[in-house]
């Protein structure tokens, strides 16, 4: 009988032993460990999402659309919720067939996210035989998600490309600038021309939205949201019409057309030939057509309109002969004798024509605004 209670004492201390490890640890997990496992419960739950802003529309003077916005769809991931990132990624370059530069981008974009549970873009602009495949093995993909985005897109790429300049994907440089919360989902920025100019006034601002979601990520329903601001739309000066026609005079010649007002400076026409599609850079150029383009001994990348230096020729001679009109130096009735050589001042030396006699005219023409400028101190002149 002794050795009964003995053996039932043993036991009520062995439970109360345990069950007083189990209250200790309950105690622990649901007041001490509260706060943090309940911001885990609820990050698993729910996901703040950013909603990017529709980027503002350009137009000519005539309120002609220069670049649009088309809507596409995008794949991105987010890596807490994949199992095994290595072999998800593997499934997703052989369903979609994507290159290795596209996969080491996405590695990077991940890497920098703000915040945990943020969605990494890993491809953009799908087709439609990509998110038919995408559906198909959708329960092979936990944390992938397929959303719809507007994408910059401009209809006369070629002739507007050097003004208008192109969008394109946020580098890992740019994106350590960028306002974080007013870029939250947004993948691409203005590079060149007027997009990068007005890159402030066409981005707009960046939306949320919060949602609640399953043991497999997907949305069940809208717990709150805060619309994005759209981007302003901008009009140009310039005129669609004359642009072509500047376009079409060139005829695919090396060169440059700009037209301007003078009375105010506005820009009708800027044109600078060859040009290229612009489109090309939105989603990401491949490395074979971009070394195409630079490469082409044509340049088409180069805007000879704003960044071409070329001697002015005789385009100077009217505005020196304006000078010398304004300095007193001519008169309209001044003649200018031509003893078939020129002589600076103070000097014996005589310059004469080598050519033969047939060019005499031609070369004299070209030198006569000489006289004019010598008199003519630079200072004057400007």
């Amino acid at each position: 009988m002794r050795i009964f209670r003995v053996r039932a004492l043993l036991a009520v201390l062995v439970v109360l032993t345990l069950a007083s490890l189990l209250m200790g640890r309950l105690v622990y997990l649901q007041i001490v460990q509260h706060d943090m496992y309940s911001t885990r419960s609820e990050n698993n739950r729910v996901r703040v999402e950013p909603l990017p802003p529709n980027r503002g529309l350009i137009y000519d003077r005539n309120g002609v659309l220069l670049a649009e916005n088309r809507p596409t769809y995008n794949l991105t991931l987010v890596r807490e919720r994949v199992d095994n990132l290595d072999e998800t990624l593997a499934l997703l370059v052989e369903l979609l067939e994507l290159p290795e530069e596209e996969i080491e981008a996405f590695n990077v974009r991940s890497r920098q996210r703000q915040r945990p549970f943020q969605p990494a873009l890993l491809t953009s602009d799908l087709s439609e035989d990509q998110i038919a495949r995408l559906a198909v093995n959708r329960h092979r993909l936990p944390g992938v998600e397929i959303e719809a985005q507007p994408l910059r897109f401009y209809p006369d790429a070629e002739i507007m490309a050097h003004a208008l300049g192109y969008v394109g994907r946020i580098n890992a440089e740019e994106l350590e600038e960028l306002d974080a919360g007013r870029y939250a989902g947004t993948h691409f920025i203005g590079k060149t021309g007027i997009e990068r100019f007005y890159e402030e006034e066409l981005h707009g601002q960046a939306g949320l939205r919060k949602v609640e979601t399953n043991a497999r990520g997907r949305v069940l329903r809208e717990l709150d949201r805060t619309d994005p601001v759209p981007g302003e739309n901008l009009t140009l000066t310039l005129d669609k019409s004359l642009q072509m026609l500047a376009y079409e005079l060139l005829d695919d010649r090396r060169g440059s057309i700009v037209a301007i007002v003078p009375e105010t400076g506005e820009i009708l026409a800027m044109v600078s030939t060859p040009g290229f599609d612009s489109n090309q850079f939105v989603t990401g150029i491949d490395v074979a057509s971009y070394r195409g383009l630079q490469e082409d001994l044509d340049l088409p990348l180069f805007n000879r309109a704003i960044r071409g230096h070329y001697p002015p020729g005789s385009t100077i001679k009217p505005f020196l002969a304006l000078a010398g009109l304004v300095e007193g130096v001519i008169t309209p009735d001044s003649t200018i004798n031509d003893p078939g050589y020129y002589q600076l001042p103070n000097d014996s030396r005589r310059y004469r024509n080598w050519l033969r006699w047939g060019m005499v005219v031609s070369i004299w023409n070209a030198l006569s605004p000489f006289p004019i400028t010598l008199t003519i101190t630079p200072w004057r002149m400007i």
